[in-house]
């Protein structure tokens, strides 16, 4: 009984170990099977087949396309991802595509080399170069409350988001998104779109949509609230209930925006063709206000002062130019809307301060142009053109001799005309007949024109100089 085992007992041992160790090793297996249907079941209902929006890979960028392929060949996961994919659902044509991956960014510079350029400090970004096409590539980012140190992540007392280095998965990313229709993530591999929020049923209902708690996501990031309208403009949406109210109690947090941020999202709101909808959304919410405090001052209750009918018209013009695929310059935009406050800064100078035209424009240029940058840092290129612009203001009222030609030589002249056929039609009176004096100039030959100078010279000639003759001075003769 306790006397030593045979060799088939021996075997038999054996073989009932190894059964049960293979048992074992299949009931992990199956389990790990069931965990990974599970979580296949869990997010199948997010994957959607892109034919049926009649989306396939021949509608996205090629350079974004390579970007794509070339991240999930080497192991990583990777989407085309946001507003190309919005438009496209649309029907509209994308500018822009960009790209997000769970390949942290030394990863993504490691398999680009020198095609790859990383840049931001508060989102750590990759800029995939083609010539002058550049793809954007993402990380996946992660709740910022599951960051480590302040490096990854951290906050103003006001709850903005400094830093937001928090890599996670595509589920955390796409809550990290700001609006449902922005959520969405296309892979060429397989032609399928993922949605994690339904954002194609808000883009079927026209609605935007902000994805978590509104207050905290606009404290997270306060430029929210302008992107809001811009998609709005753009898109013909209309912004949910619980999204939009708290918009107004919140525009103050604005100011803690860098003015250069704020500048470039400003051309993002007035140029992109909606400038008027925009503008009035923009007022609708106060949000106007907060880009420019320096024009509060001239709004009235029935929108119908000189400053706030100059605003309505230059969007106006942009609107047009945009449409009709001309170049625009944010720099008209800008010199057109501050022309009134100038003009009244101006008068405030010459008659308190006794100051000549000429020196209190360029004085009065300095203090509006200031009161502009603290809000929106304008770069110096752009203020310079506005100065030019005021300034050719001035010159066209001269109309005789060889000032007109000069004129029309300076490189902004057309700008300067066209503020004054703005003004004309705001203003009427004589600036209706300067306007037209001087379009009539540009469309004349040399004949012409200078039957125009002659005929301003006879209207308003110049005041004859008066000659004194010197006093003659008497010469005492000297005594013999």
């Amino acid at each position: 009984m306790f006397g030593k085992k045979t060799k088939k007992s021996k075997e038999v041992a054996k073989t009932s170990a190894y059964s049960k160790r293979v048992e074992r090793s299949n009931s992990q297996i199956s389990k790990v099977r069931a965990k990974k249907s599970e979580q296949t079941r869990r997010y199948d209902k997010n994957v959607i087949k892109a034919a049926q929006f009649d989306i396939s890979p021949r509608d996205f960028s090629r350079n974004a396309l390579t970007v794509v392929e070339k991240l999930q060949r080497q192991g990583f996961e990777a989407y085309i991802v946001g507003g190309c994919i919005r438009d496209l659902l649309l029907g509209k044509k994308p500018k822009d595509f960009d790209v997000a991956t769970n390949a942290r960014p030394d990863q993504i510079q490691n398999i680009f080399q020198r095609q790859c350029r990383l840049v931001g400090r508060r989102f750590r970004l990759a800029h995939i170069m083609f010539g002058r096409d550049i793809i954007e590539v993402a990380t996946f980012r992660a709740n910022h409350s599951d960051a480590r140190n302040e490096n990854q992540a951290k906050q103003s007392n006001e709850g903005m988001l400094l830093r937001d280095n928090v890599y996670g998965t595509i589920e955390q990313d796409a809550a990290r998104r700001d609006f449902t229709v922005n959520a969405l993530y296309y892979n060429p591999q397989d032609n399928t779109l993922r949605d994690y929020f339904e954002g194609i049923k808000d883009l079927k209902a026209g609605k935007l949509r902000l994805i978590g708690d509104p207050v905290t996501r606009y404290q997270e990031d306060p430029v929210r609230m302008l992107r809001s309208i811009r998609f709005m403009a753009k898109l013909d949406m209309f912004l949910e209930k619980p999204s939009e109210q708290p918009i107004r109690e919140l525009t103050p947090l604005l100011k803690n925006i860098p003015p250069a941020r704020l500048f470039d999202e400003s051309l993002k709101l007035l140029q992109a063709g909606q400038g008027v909808k925009t503008y009035r959304l923009l007022r609708q919410y106060g949000l106007f206000e907060q880009l420019f405090p320096a024009l509060s001052p001239y709004f009235t209750e029935k929108e119908d002062s000189f400053a706030e009918r100059m605003i309505v018209t230059a969007l106006t013009s942009t609107d047009e130019r945009v449409a009709d695929k001309l170049r625009i310059n944010p720099a008209f935009l800008f010199a057109a809307f501050f022309w009134y406050p100038l003009r009244e800064k101006v008068e405030i100078l010459k008659n308190e301060g006794g100051l000549n035209n000429h020196d209190a424009y360029a004085l009065a240029g300095n203090e509006v142009l200031d009161l502009f940058c603290r809000a929106l840092a304008a770069p110096r290129r752009h203020t310079a053109v506005i100065r030019d612009i005021w300034f050719l203001q001035l010159q066209l009222l001269k109309r005789t001799g060889s000032a007109p030609m000069r004129t029309m030589e300076h490189p902004k002249f057309r700008a300067g005309f066209d503020l004054l056929a703005m003004r004309a039609e705001i203003e009427g009176g004589e600036t209706i007949e300067l306007a037209k004096w001087w379009h009539e100039y540009q469309f004349s030959n040399s004949e012409q024109r200078e039957q125009l100078i002659q005929e301003q010279q006879r209207l308003h000639p110049k005041p004859k100089k008066k000659y004194y003759r010197p006093r003659r001075r008497k010469t005492t003769r000297s005594a013999d």
